[in-house]
């Protein structure tokens, strides 16, 4: 793994960065944004998948940062990005339109794009060193 700092490294760094962030917010108030928040929006166990999303949130989003297994940690991260989607957004969608579901996701949004460049710029990167 060799660490360097390219403008293509910005996005990345910024995705895992806010995905360490979420994940030490749903250890550090729980009520407000893991188990509590979970339970109250209807995620199944919230006791316990509260914290394990908080914790893979921390371990991906550190190995984007580091640059390391890029393509399996945005991968990973995609899988809870469409889980938050599905418990939190189209509940929105569905009881107060698009515009109040626009607003309330744009950060979704920008969180997934930003994923689906990482895991793009890493496979792209990986079939370069292939050929």
């Amino acid at each position: 793994m060799a660490f360097s700092f390219k403008i293509e490294n910005l996005i990345p760094t910024a995705v895992g960065l806010v995905f360490i962030s979420e994940g030490i917010q749903k250890f550090l108030f729980a009520s407000e944004v893991g188990a509590g928040r979970f339970e109250k929006i209807g995620v199944p166990f919230p006791e316990i998948t509260g914290y394990v999303t908080g914790g893979i949130e921390i371990v991906a989003g550190l190995f984007l940062l580091l640059q390391f297994q890029r393509l399996i940690a945005a991968s990973i991260l995609l899988i809870i990005m469409g889980g938050a989607v599905w418990f939190t957004k189209i509940p929105t969608l569905l009881t107060k339109g698009f515009w109040v579901t626009a607003h309330e996701g744009r950060t979704d949004f920008l969180m997934i794009t930003g994923l689906l460049y990482t895991a793009y710029l890493s496979y792209t990167s990986k079939k370069k060193m292939v050929n």
